[in-house]
Order: C-alpha cells, then structure tokens, then sequence
C-alpha cells in the first residue's frame, strides 16, 4: 500500500473535529504496507496541559524510539489528530500477525493511564474506529487494545473492549441484527491450542477462573498463587485439561483446543 493519504477524509467522516498535523502525509518509516488492523493506546501523557499534549512525543518520538509512533492522536476533547500517512512504531512485538506495525494503524489516546475518560473522547474513539473498519473492509473484532496484542502493555486502561468492539460493530452496520457482531467476533477470535504462549492464554485462564472452573489446587503450587498463574502465557498441559473440563460442562466438543465454539461459553456470549 502507499502512503494513507486519505486518513484525513476518514477522520472527518466521524464528524469530529480533525486537526492534520503538518507533513503527515509524507510522515512514516516509509510506506503502510498493510491494513489488517486497528490498535488502541493511551499516551501515558502528562495529567494536565491541554487537548493533546503528548502531540510532539508521537510525532517525533522519544530519545529510544523514533517517530511517528501512531497515525493518528486523540485528545481529550475527541479531536483527532492526523500525525502520519505512513508506517509507525507503535507496537512490537506484536502478538497477533494482524496488528503489527506492517499491518495496523494506530490511535494513540490523550490519556495518562488513570484519569476517566472523557465521553467527547471515548465516543470519538469508537467513530473513528468503526470509519477506519468501514474504509479498509474490517470487522469490528480486528479493533484491539494494545494489551490485548502486547503481553508487556497495559493500554488503554479501564476500557472494556467487548463493549467498545459492540459499540464499533453498530456504527459499522448502523444497527446489525441482535447478536450479528458477537458471531463475527467470535469467527475472528485466535485458536489458542497446547503450547502456545501469547496474551490469549492469560485471556483463557482469567475467563475460566471468572466462570468458577478453576479450582485452588491448581494454582496453589504456582509461583505468586493465583496471581501468578493468572499472569500465565504459557497453555500448559493443566490449562489444557481444565479447557477438556470445561467444554465437558458445557457440553460441546471436547478437544482441549479454544475455538469459537469454546470461546462463546467461556466469554459468556
């Protein structure tokens, strides 16, 4: 792919205001060679200082990391910045093939990591991403936050993104049929399989242990207890079993392996 220069006109569609950040349509570590996904962040900014403060860190970078970090910034008001047209560094190493930088775009929200959100700012955060899913054919379910595809990431915090990948799902379709999105999600979902080691296992061990089947023996040797292995990447032969126990009470297949037809019971769709 070349340059995005046409990142502008897909701000503007969300009908918020858009301010394009001079060069940022010659601005990137060369071309964006794909569009697969959408990656979420949170700046880690200062607490105050304006709309978007951390606007010179993710154009220019930081004395370990050079700019641009992320093609797009969001300020607190739901302005949204266009920093760059071209590939950014914004996250590595990446979990999932489809939202590396050769492969994404991201967002880079104003937001330190503990202030709540404001409404003008998570509602352009899901317009601008249900526009980018719109522009580049994606399904809601390819819009991740960044720790759901960095197991070293936090961001963006406090944001449930099943709801927040609902809320995009809509705005795609302007109103899917009742349950239409949590189907597609659920196609799109990673196979998480023995001996995998990525952040969709701890996603399995902490729907498991939500959903009551995980007992205390299991964790009781575990360094740190069950903090520890909640923080688990590993899928183990005892996650494994624990799956088989779990598709065996809910009745479907049992292979050990979490699919679609796993992942439904296990997030509760």
């Amino acid at each position: 792919m070349p340059y995005l220069t046409e990142l502008a006109d897909v701000a503007r569609r969300t009908g918020c205001p858009v301010t394009e950040v001079d060069g940022w349509r010659r601005r990137g570590h060369g071309p964006q060679p794909e569009v697969q996904g959408v990656v979420c962040h949170h700046t880690a900014g200062p607490a105050g200082g304006g709309d978007y403060p951390s606007l010179a860190v993710v154009r220019d970078g930081r004395p370990d990391l050079e700019g641009p970090l992320s093609h797009f910034g969001l300020g607190r008001s739901g302005r949204i910045y266009v920093i760059a047209a071209g590939r950014c560094w914004h996250n590595a190493p990446s979990t999932s093939p489809r939202h590396a930088n050769s492969t994404s775009l991201g967002i880079e929200a104003e937001n330190d990591g503990r202030q709540p959100w404001p409404q003008a700012q998570r509602d352009a955060y899901v317009r601008l991403c249900a526009e980018l899913c719109r522009e580049y054919g994606l399904p809601a379910s390819r819009v991740r936050a960044h720790r759901e595809v960095n197991t070293s990431k936090p961001d963006p915090h406090s944001i449930d993104m099943t709801e927040f990948r609902a809320q995009v799902a809509a705005l795609i379709s302007d109103g899917p049929p009742p349950g239409s999105w949590t189907e597609e999600i659920m196609r799109e979902l990673p196979l998480v399989k023995p001996g995998d080691d990525n952040f969709d296992v701890k996603t399995v061990r902490g729907c498991l242990f939500a959903r009551g089947h995980v007992p205390p023996t299991e964790y009781a040797q575990a360094d740190e207890g069950l903090e520890g292995w909640l923080k688990s990447t590993v899928c183990d032969p005892g996650l494994v079993d624990l799956v088989r126990r779990f598709q065996q009470a809910e009745g479907i297949p049992v292979d050990g392996l979490v699919g679609p037809t796993t992942w439904a019971p296990l997030l509760r769709v």
